[in-house]
């Protein structure tokens, strides 16, 4: 039986199930709100670039306080840990048909869990554009006066972070997150994937393979886990890609997730080994920063440094698309898509976005924070309770292995939560002069 139709999809499309029945007896979900037309090789791109951002430039100051080996195991287990989050997302997503975090949300807990779900989303995401837009706000200046090879008059415009970051947003984001469609966006997510390939290289070649830590732990450690959980977080943009699909089965979708997931932990770690064997203990919390102190004018160092630039600028249109959408199921909830609204969220969005980074403090302040708030909501917590709420107590008792899985996947959201605002909370107390152990 069909369920009530709703506006759940921002473009206009109606959310609803519809149970089909195989020949062995199980019934199959299909989506019927959206037709979509995006290929498998699109998707991991888009997927792929939602992961990746910002966060690569600080893994190799996470690696130099933790040792090469706990930072490994970290990494390992938040990679696997998000892989297993999408994978309750995308079921509870099959069950009831609809592919959009905040009406799962509703569904399990009605109003309340959808307003979570939303927040939680718009915080995240606006942090992590935030920090893709602090480093066109820092590196942008830095790159065009290395350019003109000179000690030129810091005072003109084109070398004021403040004014070059909000032309970037016009001239480049705005035109791209105007998009109908997050599909789109795939072109766009694959040359900025090869750009950050391009870093990785360089990095690489710029490594020596000196004395390394294998374990350490520093008053900075306590950074660590968020910086790792913000560079993995993916969840909110999970459900749009689903949306636009070609074919779109849970299977499907797993394996786009799995392979973003796969190609991000390998660059995430070898990025974060080879900055940290090259600065070791002087690796500072954005590796853009460390390597300029080398020689700011080394054509291999600027390449790289304008490469990262595009690539955390093609992604923030990626990043805003779920926000876009979270507003919308918030406020406008019954209503079908529209030009003057989709681009107004948008303007506002970027304007509010602006005006935070150019007041921000630092980027590993922005990783800290976002990180251990948002982020175990949206990668432990939120997919587990949905979970529990919306698979029928029929098909899995609550003394069912999945879902004890899934109330331990919740509590450790919770601990992960807690421990890290602690730490964090206890560094800034002491300023940072814990005795290192």
């Amino acid at each position: 039986m069909n369920l009530p139709l709703r506006f759940d999809d921002p473009d206009g499309g109606l959310e609803n199930e519809e149970f089909l029945p195989t020949p062995d007896g199980k019934k199959l979900t299909r989506f019927t709100d959206f037709e979509g037309k995006t290929s498998f090789g699109m998707s991991v791109f888009n997927l792929g670039n939602a992961i990746m951002g910002s966060g690569i430039l600080g893994l190799a100051y996470a690696m130099a306080n933790t040792g090469v080996l706990l930072f490994w195991f970290l990494l390992t287990a938040v990679a696997a840990l998000s892989s297993y989050s999408i994978h309750l997302l995308l079921k509870s997503s099959g069950i009831v048909g609809i592919r959009a975090y905040e009406q799962l949300g509703y569904r399990a807990f009605g109003t309340p869990g959808k307003m979570a779900a939303g927040i939680a989303i718009t915080l995240q995401n606006i942090g992590a554009m935030s920090s893709y837009l602090y480093i066109v706000k820092s590196e942008l200046p830095l790159v065009i006066q290395a350019f003109l090879k000179g000690d030129t008059d810091s005072d003109l415009w084109y070398l004021n972070g403040n004014y070059l970051v909000i032309m970037v947003s016009a001239s480049i984001i705005l035109p791209l997150a105007l998009m109908k469609q997050l599909g789109y966006l795939g072109y766009t997510s694959g040359f900025s994937l090869s750009c950050m390939v391009f870093f990785l290289s360089a990095v690489s070649c710029s490594s020596s393979h000196s004395e390394s830590h294998m374990f350490m732990c520093s008053s900075q450690t306590a950074y660590t886990i968020p910086i790792l959980a913000f560079a993995f977080v993916c969840h909110p943009e999970v459900l749009p890609i689903y949306t636009e699909l070609r074919n779109p089965t849970k299977k499907r979708m797993q394996q786009v997730s799995n392979i973003s997931i796969l190609v991000m932990y390998t660059m995430y770690f070898l990025a974060a080994l080879f900055g940290y064997l090259t600065f070791k203990g002087n690796v500072e919390p954005e590796l853009l920063h460390t390597y300029s102190r080398i020689d700011p004018y080394d054509t291999l160092i600027l390449c790289v440094r304008v490469a990262v630039l595009t690539a955390v600028t093609l992604t923030v249109p990626i990043v805003l698309f779920p926000v876009r959408r979270a507003i919308q199921q918030m406020l406008f909830p019954t209503k079908s898509f529209n030009w003057l609204r989709h681009i107004a969220i948008a303007i506002i969005l970027l304007t509010f976005i602006n005006m935070l980074v150019i007041f921000a403090p630092n980027i590993l302040g922005i990783f800290g924070i976002i990180g251990a708030t948002s982020a175990p909501c949206l990668i432990f917590i939120f997919p587990a309770v949905f979970y529990i709420r919306i698979v029928p107590k029929e098909d899995e008792p609550m003394n069912s292995t999945p879902k004890i899985l899934a109330a331990c996947f919740a509590a450790l959201g919770v601990s992960f939560m807690v421990m890290s605002l602690s730490f964090i909370f206890i560094d800034w107390t002491t300023g940072g002069d814990i005795n290192e152990k």
